[in-house]
């Protein structure tokens, strides 16, 4: 029995059965680049076939040299190469799971000179102007998806999964926006699709009947001159007649103005697409994006919307997702908080993915969490991130630990963040924090600040004691109009009409979004479709339309020192967002200032050698932390082994990703 019969109702193919209908769906994690990467590869996918996950999907694999992403990375174009695969489908086999492989070709998405698209038409993401193929070089990448399917067969694989979304390599012949020609692969929308209705149907002709065929297809491309909803729906049903086993539904380009992925877009944002298309195949539909909670994913299947659900982040923030929803343990899943921080950031810099929540994520081979032989008596103090992460799991390692919080309640800088419009999600990491500390024994104190004596009777102590917002030297920053960002977001104070905010990283962006958002859209998908000018409805190519922007219940000005453009160092699949979102607000973005002073007229700045007042209400500081180490001397002093972490450590930026990194490899080593 379970809470969640639709998501657990097996799925029979006819060949082959899926044992339940979770897909984790397709991520790079920077392992695949490398044959010696392959063991911790096979290792990351059997931790999520032992999790209980349906059908697994690796990232993506070029069918030739041509698409691949960049210079060396990851293919499948020989059987040398296909042997390497092996000790992936065996492990992933052996824990009773079912894995595909992605064949991806990037097209005019790759870091390389050597690209080939269906036009000449450069990447605004990349710095490289591709090839046009000629009608022979369009045979030759179809016969190439071919030769990669058979491939995977031969490695041990349950199926494929032709990437046909995203805009890549497919998705660039089946929209005008990249499609110019006037040959047979191109001008009508037939023969644009044509290339991969063949691709399909080489595919298939090349593994047999018995082997399953995944196509994503992209059902809204949310780019201008993108395909039509009747384009998409004609090409699903030849995709499902040359083919397919299961036509799995992608959102959105790399390219595109609107966010699909991100915390800030409400769970299952684009479900009502697959939905739809679901009643023009006959072949099982996936849906996917946002979707990181059973509930969720059961509601969807309940409705009749989709058959299957696709989550690839929330499988790296919990590896045992699956079997924790089937056996009614949900308190107990790490959700994924749609940060990007670790995965998607950590892919475009060219670094192994992994997860903010999760550290081992990618990396169970070496961040080891195994049993302890010397239990010890461990106290940590401050229960934001770090020190959460670093008190469950040492007492899931068997140590007796005391956890010490000088607040009424744990979480944090989480506990902030969970408040700001678009990072609702947050909340779920506290929740799951707090149910761990309960499942593993932590003695919990709250409202209780620590001291030394308190301190000095244990075997290792934890300082995880966090920030403290850095006051700047400014004249007038005890003038009764400034306030403090924790004020200001836990709703301490009301605040006025009129405001500048001091400081624009990523907690002064993150305040003046709260001061500019009556409703958080997160939490309204109507809302949020607006705002950001999507409507599938329409006829418009891409489902686009002109955004309608809920207004600014204030006016903000967000100021900093740098001369570097707002929210620079954000991360690179998110900051943009945020910059976005500050833009259609209105917001007054003031760079290379000098704080002059604070007085009864507001905010006195010198920009560029000119002298301006800022008429303001209120000046929220949002300069900077400072780390609260006020323990760390008498401590030591008493012979106490201390080990400092989080923004304890280092309080430049707050960095969660860090923090809880941090907390868990202490806790591994004590």
């Amino acid at each position: 029995m379970t809470d969640f019969p639709h998501l657990f109702e097996p799925l029979d193919l006819g060949f082959t059965t899926l044992r339940n209908r979770t897909i984790m769906g397709s991520m790079h994690t920077g392992l695949e680049d490398r044959a010696r990467d392959f063991e911790r590869l096979a290792t990351f996918f059997a931790e999520r076939a032992k999790g209980g996950v349906g059908l697994i999907v690796t990232g993506g694999f070029s069918p030739n040299l041509e698409g691949s992403f960049y210079p060396g990375s990851s293919k499948i174009t020989t059987r040398r190469e296909a042997r390497r695969h092996r000790q992936i489908t065996d492990a992933v086999h052996k824990e009773g799971g079912k894995i595909a492989l992605q064949v991806l070709h990037a097209g005019r998405y790759a870091y390389s000179p050597i690209k080939v698209a269906p036009s000449a038409i450069k990447s605004p993401i990349t710095p490289f102007v591709p090839r046009a193929l000629s009608e022979r070089g369009v045979r030759r990448q179809i016969r190439s998806y071919g030769r990669a399917a058979e491939l995977a067969r031969e490695a041990g694989y349950d199926g494929i999964e032709i990437m046909g979304s995203e805009g890549y390599f497919i998705n660039q012949f089946l929209a005008p926006r990249t499609n110019k020609r006037e040959d047979g692969w191109g001008g009508s929308a037939e023969n644009r699709r044509r290339i991969a209705v063949e691709i399909v149907r080489t595919a298939r002709a090349a593994v047999g009947e018995d082997f399953i065929i995944l196509y994503r297809l992209s059902v809204l491309d949310l780019v201008e001159d993108g395909q039509t909803w009747e384009e998409i729906v004609a090409l699903a049903k030849e995709i499902e007649a040359a083919g397919a086993t299961i036509i799995s539904t992608g959102i959105g380009w790399h390219e595109a103005r609107v966010p699909t992925i991100v915390t800030s877009v409400p769970r299952a944002a684009f479900v009502d697409m697959a939905a739809r298309l679901r009643e023009h195949v006959s072949v099982p539909v996936v849906t996917s994006n946002r979707i990181n909670m059973p509930d969720v994913a059961e509601s969807i299947l309940a409705a009749g919307k989709a058959d299957l659900i696709q989550m690839a982040r929330p499988f790296l923030a919990d590896e045992d997702w699956a079997i924790k929803a089937q056996e009614g343990r949900v308190d107990e899943i790490n959700t994924c908080i749609g940060c990007n921080q670790a995965c998607l950031d950590h892919t475009f810099e060219r670094k192994t993915a992994s997860c903010l929540v999760n550290p081992r994520a990618a990396h169970e081979t070496e961040l080891v969490i195994g049993p302890t032989r010397t239990v010890k008596h461990v106290a940590v103090v401050g229960a934001g991130p770090a020190g959460l992460s670093a008190a469950v799991t040492a007492a899931q390692r068997g140590h007796r630990v005391e956890l010490f919080e000088a607040g009424e309640d744990i979480g944090g800088q989480f506990a902030i963040a969970m408040r700001i419009p678009g990072k609702e999600e947050f909340a779920e990491t506290v929740r799951y924090y707090r149910t761990q500390l309960d499942l593993t024994g932590v003695k919990v104190h709250l409202g209780t600040r620590a001291d030394e004596e308190t301190l000095s009777d244990f075997d290792e102590v934890v300082l995880a004691t966090g920030v403290e917002p850095r006051v700047p030297q400014i004249e007038g920053i005890d003038h009764p109009k400034v306030l403090t960002y924790p004020q200001v977001v836990l709703g301490e104070v009301e605040v006025g009409p009129r405001v500048a905010v001091i400081g624009a990283g990523g907690i002064g962006v993150d305040v003046t979004e709260f001061l500019t958002t009556t409703h958080s859209p997160t939490l309204d998908l109507q809302a949020w479709e607006r705002e950001w000018g999507i409507d599938a409805d329409s006829d418009n190519r891409g489902g686009l339309v002109e955004p309608q922007v809920e207004p600014s219940p204030r006016e903000v000005y967000l100021v900093q020192r740098k001369t570097t453009k707002i929210g620079a160092g954000l991360g690179k699949t998110t900051g943009w967002v945020h910059r976005a979102a500050l833009k259609m607000k209105g917001v007054g973005q003031i760079t290379g200032a000098t704080y002059d002073r604070i007085d009864d007229a507001g905010l006195h700045i010198t920009v560029d050698g000119e002298q301006r007042v800022l008429d303001v209400d209120h000046v929220v500081v949002c300069a900077g932390q400072e780390s609260v180490r006020d323990l760390v001397e008498p401590l030591e002093a008493k012979g106490v082994k201390v080990t400092v972490i989080g923004g304890a450590d280092v309080a430049s930026e707050l960095d969660a990703k860090r923090a809880i990194r941090q907390g868990t490899e202490v806790a591994a080593a004590l």
